[in-house]
């Protein structure tokens, strides 16, 4: 079958390099963000014809916009396979100086824009009779982050346990639901946290000694988006050079 797969936060940063792994592997892909104009830059850039992808503009905290997303997937390619649900807000506020507005700002974006995706897209997932999403989570969300702020990590362990419900949900239905928690990878939304000082000491704490790989990550989501991934659901998946072992 034609796979087609739907990325959020695809304007740039990680987002941009899923799409272009999902491309590589054979799907189409919608490439979705808040930005349209970055959406259609990046979506330009990977595939030039336009054959292979869609642009749309999509506010991850909208359920409106996640619905209206689908009908246009929809209406182009016809199905919706793959679900990526990647978009997400990073602040380093320190604890105490955390606003209840920029902690429900945060939340809002980063845990309600997978509730939404998996409500959403799962929905229609489960009528088809078949679907793959994949969260993206963090290693914040499991050891309580350390470059990131508070209620970025919160809303990270959060998408963990949200995956379980949607994967409980949607297992009977041909639906699966995975997470995927990477640690410090080379990509800007590290380096714009971690100011470049501090970095070294960063990387140096990691096991493995090296910043981890945004298309290995791009490749991990292929992996679990193939049919033959149906027995691989409610999972997390670390990804973190050995600073979180289970």
């Amino acid at each position: 079958m034609n796979q087609v797969a739907l990325v959020t936060g695809a304007g740039n940063g990680l987002g941009q390099h899923f799409a272009a792994r999902l491309l590589a592997a054979g799907y189409t892909v919608a490439l979705t963000d808040r930005d349209l104009a970055a959406a259609s830059a990046a979506a330009r850039a990977l595939d030039p014809t336009g054959e292979h992808t869609l642009a749309l503009r999509l506010d991850v905290a909208i359920k409106a916009d996640f619905q209206a997303a689908l009908a246009q997937v929809l209406e182009r390619f016809g199905a919706l396979h793959v679900a990526v649900n990647n978009a997400a807000v990073t602040k380093t506020t320190p604890l105490m100086q955390i606003s209840p507005e920029e902690f429900d700002a945060v939340v809002g974006v980063n845990l309600r824009s997978v509730f939404l995706g998996c409500q959403v897209l799962g929905a229609h997932m489960a009528e088809a009779g078949y679907g793959r999403i994949v969260n993206m989570a963090s290693l914040a969300g499991q050891n309580g982050g350390t470059a990131t702020g508070a209620h970025y990590a919160a809303s990270k362990g959060a998408i963990v346990t949200l995956t379980k419900i949607f994967a409980k949900e949607l297992a009977s239905r041909g639906v699966t639901v995975n997470a995927i928690a990477p640690g410090p990878i080379d990509s800007p939304m590290v380096r714009a946290a971690v100011p470049p000082e501090r970095l070294e000491g960063l990387v140096a704490n990691i096991p493995v000694q090296r910043l981890g790989d945004a298309d290995f990550l791009g490749d991990l989501i292929v992996q679990l988006a193939r049919p033959d991934a149906y027995f691989t659901t409610g999972a997390t998946w670390d990804v973190n050079g050995g600073l979180f072992m289970r």
